[in-house]
């Protein structure tokens, strides 16, 4: 992370969020059902997993991606579960998986060269302090023919809950609490994937996009959910501004918000693979 990504997330990871709960456990709790664990089969089945396969899960959190990997090598299979966030991999580990965790940098992967026959990461390249070099870190571990499956968000303009609130943030806080929240949504771009994947010497590169959506079971979860976010919101408002914002979402989100008082809108994702040459 930058430096003032780092300083950001010490930030949030070091304040309390949703009572005693780590942001890492609200992450687990609240993110992971909402957004990220569907997305773990969809990637999982673009890298082509089988049974056997031994595998990485760059930027792996608290094992969302980790745990559909599993599923698919099967007991005989191996996998590592890496992350730069210690209190990530600190959840991660209470699951009853059968993974190495290790804490590292996706642009200083720990490992030999041609270790792994699939490299997968889920939501984390928009994060990373170097993208090309992270990218080219993952193709240096795959074995000869190995296969490689990174997601991303879509463009923030085709998740209409998040474009909302993004544009609340705007007026609400300015824009640098609204670009901080638009982070995650800066390389839904196929012309810009190719690009960078050509920048890291990626050849063969398909970009497929998938359909997605959020599901939060009220407005406050999602808010208090960004609120524990490290790598958007977390650590940049204080209690009263995510009051504020609660607020003020009421109205922003009532498109987005059925009866029951859930908060569900599309959220569509690109799938990047390629395989190293053989």
């Amino acid at each position: 992370m930058t430096a003032i990504k780092a300083t950001q997330a010490t930030q949030a990871m070091a304040a309390p969020a949703a009572g005693s709960r780590s942001p890492a456990e609200v992450y687990e709790e609240q993110f992971v059902p909402a957004l990220f664990r569907p997305w773990g089969r969809v990637v999982a089945a673009a890298a082509q997993l089988a049974p056997g396969q031994r595998v990485l899960d760059v930027a792996c959190g608290t094992g969302a991606l980790t745990e559909a990997v599993c599923e698919r090598v099967g007991p005989e299979g191996s996998v590592v579960g890496l992350d730069a966030n210690a209190q990530m991999l600190e959840v991660a580990r209470r699951k009853q998986l059968d993974v190495e965790w290790r804490e590292g940098r996706a642009e200083t992967l720990p490992f030999a060269n041609a270790s792994f026959d699939a490299v997968v990461s889920q939501f984390g390249l928009m994060f990373f302090d170097d993208r090309v070099q992270a990218l080219r870190e993952m193709m240096r571990v795959l074995r000869p023919g190995g296969r490689l499956a990174v997601a991303v968000c879509d463009g923030l303009e085709r998740s209409p809950g998040y474009a909302a609130l993004a544009d609340l943030l705007q007026r609400l806080f300015g824009s640098r609490i609204a670009d901080a929240f638009r982070a995650p949504f800066s390389l839904g771009d196929e012309a810009l994937l190719q690009r960078l994947c050509g920048q890291a010497d990626i050849t063969g590169v398909d970009i497929r996009h998938h359909a997605g959506s959020v599901r939060f079971q009220s407005l406050a979860a999602l808010v208090a959910t960004e609120r524990a976010c490290a790598w958007t919101l977390g650590g940049l408002l204080d209690h009263a501004e995510f009051a504020s914002l609660l607020a003020h979402s009421q109205a922003e989100l009532a498109p987005f918000t059925g009866s029951d008082g859930a908060v569900s809108f599309a959220m569509p994702a690109l799938v990047t693979t390629a395989r190293r040459p053989e």
